[in-house]
């Protein structure tokens, strides 16, 4: 067994005065040492193992910065490049409270978690009689949580939180994953219970208020495997030639009520998961599968923006409010594109009809965002097709069409909509919302000047010129230029692996900046309240606005929005850990065999290839490349050889080996075939 001893004075807690002092969140190393990363800064602060005062990682700390310089070597042995800063944790703030997933080992009366973390070096002691208490068997899986590691302590020391089972189940990884990221994978019996209490009746009372829209024809489209139909659209032809589209979103909020047991595990998740083999929801079945599941030939409440728009695609009228619906057809995204392709000659006629023309308004709005200077990015989206006991057996390119975009043009104009009502205080249904009213608006910054300054130099090594031009729209003109003069060609993808680099992160805030990679001003999240929290606040506060109410407070929703963002991020995290983790296991009989491929990233220490057609990414080490000692060439995205002059670039085609498959690290090695004449 490797017992990590803790020397007990990791860190004196005694530093000069006069030098700096931050609080920061740790990201801890595989080899002990850290970076405390500081809110607003860009730079994070590395400190030595030995100074760390045994903070772990995900704790708040106060560091103080101790030196400004190069700290290259260190980074190197890590994950991240040059640090400026580094420093000494005087102060443990708050330990995370996160959960360590390892391996169960006992010897005798003692017992540890072993871990195999790439955040965590240090095994962790707990009690074996808790243990044998949760049916912990030796060799199993297990998460824990550090309780405390004082200067007495041999290791840190925690208790077992859950049993997952034995490594290498597939329900065993996967709820490993969601306990290293804190997400939970089921619900207490107390909010079950409160779901199911929830009443499945439709009466006169819950109709009151609402327009009815049961004898209008409608309909869902949706994944062929979706299990939750959340959004709906009506359609009518109007007398003028005109069209009537209602898009209408699952009454989430009708039915789970502010400060409820199932409102605030709702608010606690933030957002559903999806994982490669399950979705973890953010509510109960009871709701997402069946009372706000707006399955066909049953009766739905709704809240909906319904619009009158012209064959061109004019919006002539809006209006906002709750709805009552009873869908007609519910199809997949398959069968949708069908019909568009006139592939379905016996689709019902009023169905095709309102497929033909709603795609057609759908292509005008999309043509009318990119005109206005939408972020245009056509990545490959990569999905991994699992067994029925969650065995990885294809890795395919998911392909989005007409029917897709068809949806997501409308779901675009419903949350412009209503973001626009509520920010500029216009009239909708008689009510003025009046400006300055507290709202949750989704985000989008401009991009980093900087980085599109790279773009272009690193364009223009392959013969590309772009527009100098990097201020507001004119950005994303010159990006979606350079993406169409270099479509179909091989740096494309690196191209837009740069341009992704220098867009901000969109996020939840109450204070509207617009949403630049959309092109909009107003920008909210209005259509997924079954799967999103924001959506379920827009919905409250969209209540309220409409019945004439005063503004929310903003400082408890601007909390909610960076509480909602927050868990947003986990979520994806999680996500993108599951595909890997799958990807390696795809890859695992494939050790030794030869995979064309690209240059898809570059670091000091290794550089990152995208083998065909799958796509599945792992790393070429540079100390295994015989041919040349390369370097990294940071301003260029590229390596080159100091004896050879070799240069690799991003995009460039390669021929690799796979060489390892550690589904614990969840790390693909793969080893470059080269020319050595």
């Amino acid at each position: 067994m490797s017992k990590r001893k803790s020397s007990g004075r990791k860190g004196s807690g005694k530093v000069r005065k006069s030098v700096p002092v931050y609080e920061g969140r740790v990201q801890m190393t595989r080899e002990g040492f850290i970076f405390v990363i500081v809110d607003g800064q860009d730079d994070d602060i590395f400190v030595k193992a030995s100074k760390t005062r045994n903070a772990l990682d995900g704790d708040i700390v106060k560091v103080a910065v101790t030196k400004m310089g190069d700290t290259r070597a260190a980074a190197r042995a890590g994950e991240r490049a040059v640090r400026k800063r580094e420093g000494e944790v005087v102060e443990i703030v708050q330990r995370s409270g996160k959960q360590f997933v390892g391996i169960y080992h006992t010897v005798g009366a003692q017992a540890w978690v072993m871990m195999q973390s790439k955040n965590m070096p240090y095994d962790i002691e707990v009690d074996a009689e808790e243990g044998a208490r949760l049916g912990a068997k030796r060799g199993m899986k297990v998460s824990v949580v550090v309780d405390r590691w004082g200067r007495g302590d041999y290791s840190p020391v925690g208790h077992i939180v859950d049993v997952l089972g034995m490594p290498g189940e597939n329900n065993a990884e996967m709820h490993a994953i969601l306990a290293e990221f804190n997400l939970p994978y089921r619900f207490e019996k107390e909010v079950e219970d409160a779901a199911d209490s929830i009443s499945e009746e439709i009466t006169a009372a819950d109709l009151k208020g609402r327009k009815d829209f049961r004898g209008t024809f409608t309909f869902t489209i949706d994944p062929a495997d979706a299990k939750d139909f959340d959004d709906a659209l009506s359609f009518r032809k109007l007398n003028n030639g005109n069209y009537e589209v209602g898009v209408h979103i699952a009454d989430v909020s009708y039915y789970v009520k502010p400060g409820s047991a199932v409102d605030k595990e709702a608010r606690e998740r933030g957002t559903s998961v999806y994982l490669v083999d399950r979705t973890v929801p953010m509510l109960p079945e009871k709701l997402c599968n069946k009372l706000c599941s707006l399955r066909p030939n049953e009766d739905k409440l709704t809240y909906a923006a319904v619009f009158e728009i012209s064959p061109k695609a004019e919006i002539k009228s809006r209006w906002i409010g709750r709805t009552v619906i009873n869908s007609d057809f519910r199809l997949d995204y398959d069968q949708a594109q069908a019909i568009i392709e006139g592939n379905s000659p016996d689709a019902d006629p009023t169905l095709r009809e309102a497929i033909l023309a709603c795609n057609s308004l759908a292509a005008k709005f999309k043509e009318k965002r990119f005109k206005a200077g939408a972020v245009d990015f056509d990545r490959p989206e990569m999905k991994v097709e699992v067994d029925e006991n969650g065995r990885p057996i294809n890795v395919y390119e998911k392909v989005s069409k007409e029917a897709n975009w068809l949806i997501e043009e409308f779901m675009l104009l419903a949350n412009r909509t209503v973001a626009e009502f509520v920010a500029t205080g216009g009239q909708m249904n008689g009510v003025a919302a009046k400006n300055a009213k507290t709202f949750v608006y989704r985000i989008h910054d401009v991009p980093n000047t900087e980085k599109l300054e790279s773009l272009k130099h690193f364009a223009k090594g392959f013969g590309y010129k772009m527009e100098n031009a990097f201020e507001g729209r004119a950005a994303a003109r010159s990006i979606n230029a350079l993406m169409k003069a270099a479509a179909g060609k091989p740096e494309l993808a690196a191209f837009e692996d740069i341009a992704l680099r220098s867009m901000a992160k969109a996020c939840y805030s109450t204070e509207n900046i617009g949403h630049y990679g959309l092109a909009f001003d107003f920008y909210t999240h209005f259509t997924s309240p079954i799967r999103r929290y924001p959506d379920l606040m827009v919905h409250r506060l969209l209540t309220l606005y409409l019945a004439g109410k005063e503004s929310a407070n903003k400082g408890f929703y601007e909390i909610e929005c960076q509480h909602a963002s927050d868990r947003e991020v986990v979520a994806a995290d999680a996500e993108r850990t599951s595909i890997k983790y799958k990807l390696v296991e795809y890859m695992q009989d494939k050790v030794g065999m030869e995979f064309d491929g690209r240059v898809s990233g570059v670091t000091e220490w290794g550089m990152y290839v995208e083998i065909e057609p799958s796509k599945v990414e792992g790393m070429v080490s540079l100390r295994e490349i015989r041919s040349d000692f390369f370097e990294f060439d940071e301003e260029r995205y590229r390596l080159v050889g100091k004896r050879t002059h070799k240069i690799y670039r991003l995009g460039d085609p390669v021929r690799i080996r796979v060489k390892n498959a550690n589904l614990e690290q969840r790390l693909l090695d793969y080893e470059l075939i080269e020319n050595l004449k």
